[in-house]
């Protein structure tokens, strides 16, 4: 006995199919616009925000142990590192954090030495005319 072929016009089951198939196709990915989606601040009670006015809050006293956040919300780039200037050696955790571009974030390694660190922009330290006291800051650790 010859065999018909089912077509989809012809059994409901097979149009169902097809459609449910098309769904799950279209439903998958579709919104990608190939770029990625911006990356979340990491959140932390201990943070420095940069911005074109300087830095804020200008100190913060953290406890033992802590890792510090520095936010960029600037138009422009910034170095920051440990004082003293050049030679970054009085909390070299601080130096982890580095250049950061506009809308970057990154945190200090872990602070574990009660002292107090300062800190500045190393592409603009002080006491440079322009920077002042508006790209330094300091960091008690307790």
């Amino acid at each position: 006995m010859p065999s018909t072929p089912i077509a989809p016009d012809n059994d409901p089951a097979v149009a169902i199919l097809v459609l449910i198939l098309c769904l799950l196709l279209t439903s998958c990915g579709g919104g990608s616009n190939g770029s990625p989606a911006p990356s979340p601040t990491p959140s932390n009670p201990y943070t420095f925000t940069l911005t074109a006015s300087g830095v804020t809050p200008k100190e913060l006293t953290v406890p033992i142990g802590t890792r510090v956040l520095f936010v960029n919300q600037d138009a422009r780039q910034h170095d920051m590192a440990s004082d003293p200037h050049p030679d970054h050696t009085d909390c070299t955790e601080i130096n982890s954090v580095g250049v950061l571009n506009n809308g970057q974030s990154r945190e200090t390694g872990n602070l574990v030495t009660p002292k107090t660190c300062g800190f500045h922009d190393h592409a603009n330290p002080p006491p440079t005319t322009q920077a002042g006291n508006q790209w330094t800051g300091r960091i008690i650790v307790r």
